[in-house]
Formats: C-alpha cells, structure tokens, sequence
C-alpha cells in the first residue's frame, strides 16, 4: 500500500509540473490519474459515495419551494 502513496505523490508533482509549464492537459490526465489511484486506496474508498451524498444534497436544496398558498397578503 505504500507504493500507491508514493505513486499518488508523483501524480500530484508531476500536475504540478505540468501546470507551471502551462500544459493544462497533462495537468488534468495527471490529476485524475492521482484521484483514481486515492479512490483505490482505503483512505479514499468512501469518496464516491461522499460526492454522491453531496451532489444529491445540493440537488434537494436547489429545488424550489412549491408549498403554502403561494399569495402574499
């Protein structure tokens, strides 16, 4: 397991390379890589479900409000 810490680690150095050298694409395929890698590890195998809890909540507040009568005074 601590080869994919250190594998994560490169990803994220490499984003950060690749930002600075304004490449954006190679920033973005870095990132994902790296966040496919944490998704895989123990640490970060609750992080789908947390996105979905969040997105779903969002979605329900986002909702307008359709009860009450609707008229004012």
């Amino acid at each position: 397991m601590g080869n994919v810490g250190v594998l994560i680690f490169f990803t994220v150095v490499g984003a950060v390379i690749c930002a600075k050298a304004r490449v954006p694409a190679g920033a973005v395929v870095f990132s994902l890589v790296a966040v496919v890698l944490f998704i895989g590890t123990p640490a970060g195998a609750g992080l789908p479900g947390m996105l979905s809890d969040f997105v779903s909540t969002v979605s329900q507040a986002s909702k307008p409000f359709t009860g009450g009568s609707g008229a004012v005074g």
